[in-house]
């Protein structure tokens, strides 16, 4: 599966942005999908995860309450909604995608995701 993220840009402190990432190649609906994110400086961290259907997500605790992941099955895309943005979400933001085994678990390592998109840059700033 190949995977394209889009949607960052540049936002005011408690601004909101939307991620999308689409997907082509296999069936998407087959995978575990999730987000990361690189800040300057530091390692790659989970941010959110869903399962095939939608039916199981799990959040960084640094974003729960103000990011919500979601997918779309019949356009081939996952979402990542952010609001309430901080200059500490910063970073480059990633969609990954899972062996596209029907998984129902949300994967928070890097190890469990195989593809990856090119990522599309966030930043919080006044």
């Amino acid at each position: 599966v190949q995977l394209q993220a889009s949607g960052g840009g540049l936002v005011q402190p408690g601004g909101s942005l939307r991620l999308s990432c689409a997907a082509s190649g296999r069936t998407f609906s087959s995978y575990a999908m999730g987000w990361f994110r690189q800040a300057p400086g530091k390692e790659r961290e989970f941010v959110a995860g869903i399962s095939w259907s939608g039916g199981n997500t799990k959040y960084a605790d640094s974003v729960k309450g103000r990011f919500i992941i979601s997918r779309d099955n019949v356009k081939n895309s996952l979402y990542l909604q952010m609001k309430s943005l901080k200059p500490e979400d910063t970073a480059v933001y990633y969609c990954a995608a899972d062996r596209g085994d029907y998984s129902t678990a949300v994967k928070f390592e890097e190890y469990g995701y195989i593809y990856w998109g090119q990522g599309t840059q966030v930043t919080v700033s006044s």
